[in-house]
């Protein structure tokens, strides 16, 4: 219920936006506190597990110099590794990062402005790429589906996609050892002397998760063990997202325990997110189309994985939709859920895009529906706090809308991107590296604002202009712009910077028609003084940004 407190302070919070009076609602619904609480186990406040924080936000503070550029990849030399790089993460050590790729760990020296990779090895279960292969990749012009698929099979074999979900969600712990997995395989990877960064990088532990997650099939293909996400609770256990179900594992990768999710025909394709009270995020879709999908809210204790309401947790189906075309996978969400309002705001959510082909924005109460939660029409459950249809600035004619990525949160703010076109490839490799020199780019961003007082979402702005391919943007309050990677026939790959209160183009940094410019499935980072640090398909580059 919401505090009395609280809402006794409205109009002190009214009459500090009265200096914003053509975005009055807008500006009050800001107020919530921006970011989760530190999470002590992982390695940093930022950029310690995949999207961000434990929260899933992807939002940082950080300041940003906003202009056009034109930056020449050729120039730059990245810390190889891939194909994909979905996170470069924050080493326990300052001025050090942690790059994690479908194939290899690396650790990065990156004190002032160097990106000077120290040492890597294979990730075990993985296969590692060679130089030669990875240029192959992004040297080859895309210009028609069936030359782009026969070149990329003789390269990654005949099931490029195969190659993920291979490292693409991972964590660093507080002492320095980065958590992540290759097929069934979970593995803890730091280096060999803490005391002599130089001796290189071993493997401390493994765990076989197939010895406690049973097998599952989405096809009526082979059983198998899939694992999608990865996230830290705040008492410092491991908890991996898997297709059945979500595991809990001591970061001495010893003893695991597996729940399974209670309807086998519920899958999960995406990540997962924690609060500082175990409770522990993931969103479910059917493996038929048009069924309802189910956001659950599990509880770990500290010995258990709960669903008792008891203990705080809780599910609620949403809307599903059909099998989609390209990008996206599944009939669910394409969002890893998202956690908005922390400390002593009023209303505490949890946000994901639903299913529907024509996506809306859900969000959900997360702990104890307030006495003031209003129903809302043709909502699934009573714990949906509000469900607003994205239009992202395209037309209602369009049979898709809808996105792969993780809603974007900065205060009580949320942005959205549409990644749907109406063709594309099966497997997810080819998809993602012909949609946009191949394929017409999908188009369509939108931010949406919640309102305290009404308990509902209110669209700030859209862009239908806007492209958004397959990268996960990344908002800056430091900037007051979020960011996305999209390309266009004229100008090729870039990252635009549009402002997080109007939507206006604030920056570009274009890389033209060079393939290194595909952020391909990534996500958009920046680092602490300004400069970008892009996870291009074949390793993450570091960007002086002027």
């Amino acid at each position: 219920m919401k505090s009395l407190g609280k809402s006794a302070m409205l109009p002190h919070k009214l009459a500090s936006c009265l200096a914003f009076l053509s975005i009055a609602f807008f500006a009050c619904a800001a107020t919530a506190q921006q970011r989760p609480e530190r999470n002590l186990f992982l390695s940093a406040d930022i950029y310690g597990v995949t999207h961000i924080n434990p929260a899933k936000q992807n939002s940082i503070p950080y300041r940003i110099p906003l202009k056009t550029q034109h930056i020449d990849l050729e120039s730059l030399v990245p810390v190889w590794g891939g194909p994909v790089n979905n996170a470069t993460y924050a080493s326990a050590t300052p001025g050090y990062f942690w790059s994690v790729s479908t194939d290899r760990v690396a650790l990065i020296d990156a004190r002032g402005k160097r990106w000077n990779k120290v040492a890597d090895i294979d990730l075990p279960g993985a296969q590692r790429r060679s130089l030669d292969a990875l240029n192959k990749i992004v040297a080859y012009q895309y210009r028609d589906m069936k030359s782009a698929e026969e070149h990329l099979k003789k390269i990654l074999g005949d099931s490029p996609g195969s190659i993920m979900p291979a490292g693409i969600y991972a964590l660093v712990s507080n002492q320095d050892v980065v958590y992540a997995n290759a097929g069934t395989i979970v593995s803890a990877i730091g280096r060999k002397d803490p005391k002599d960064i130089s001796k290189g990088l071993e493997v401390k532990a493994q765990f076989d998760t197939a010895t406690i997650i049973p097998p599952t099939s989405v096809f009526g293909e082979k059983p198998r063990v899939g694992l999608v996400g990865m996230n830290m609770t705040y008492d410092g256990h491991v908890v991996l997202g898997a297709l059945n179900g979500i595991a809990v594992i001591d970061t001495a990768l010893t003893k695991g325990l597996f729940y399974r999710f209670d309807d086998d025909n519920q899958m999960a394709t995406n990540s997962l997110a924690v609060d500082k009270d175990g409770g522990i995020y993931v969103a479910t879709g059917s493996k038929k189309p048009r069924i309802p999908g189910v956001m659950h809210k599990l509880v770990w204790t500290g010995s258990k994985i709960s669903d008792d309401p008891k203990d705080g947790a809780w599910k609620a189906q949403y809307e599903g939709g059909d099998w989609p075309p390209a990008i996206k996978a599944g009939t669910g969400t394409g969002s890893t859920p998202t956690l908005m309002g922390f400390g002593e705001d009023e209303d505490k959510l949890v946000l994901i895009t639903d299913g529907a082909n024509r996506m809306r924005l859900v969000a959900f109460w997360r702990n104890d529906i307030p006495a003031d939660a209003r129903k809302v029409e043709g909502a699934l459950s009573p714990r949906i706090a509000d469900q607003k249809p994205v239009t992202a600035g395209i037309s209602e004619q369009r049979p898709w809308l809808q996105s792969e990525q993780t809603v974007i949160a900065l205060g009580y703010g949320a942005f959205v991107v549409n990644n749907l076109i109406e063709e594309g490839h099966p497997d997810r490799v080819i998809d993602v590296m012909t949609v946009g020199p191949v394929h017409r780019p999908p188009r369509g961003v939108e931010k949406m604002v919640w309102n305290e007082k009404n308990n509902r979402f209110y669209s700030a702005w859209a862009r239908g202009d806007v492209v958004s391919v397959s990268m996960v943007p990344l908002a800056s309050s430091g900037a007051s712009a979020v960011f996305v990677n999209g390309y266009s026939e004229k100008d090729g790959w870039e990252v635009t910077g549009l402002d997080w209160e109007t939507g206006t183009t604030v920056s570009r940094t274009i890389f033209g028609h060079n393939n290194k410019g595909n952020g391909a499935y990534a996500i958009l980072q920046f680092l602490e003084d300004g400069d970008m640090l892009f996870n291009s398909v074949i390793g993450p580059y570091r960007i002086q940004l002027e």
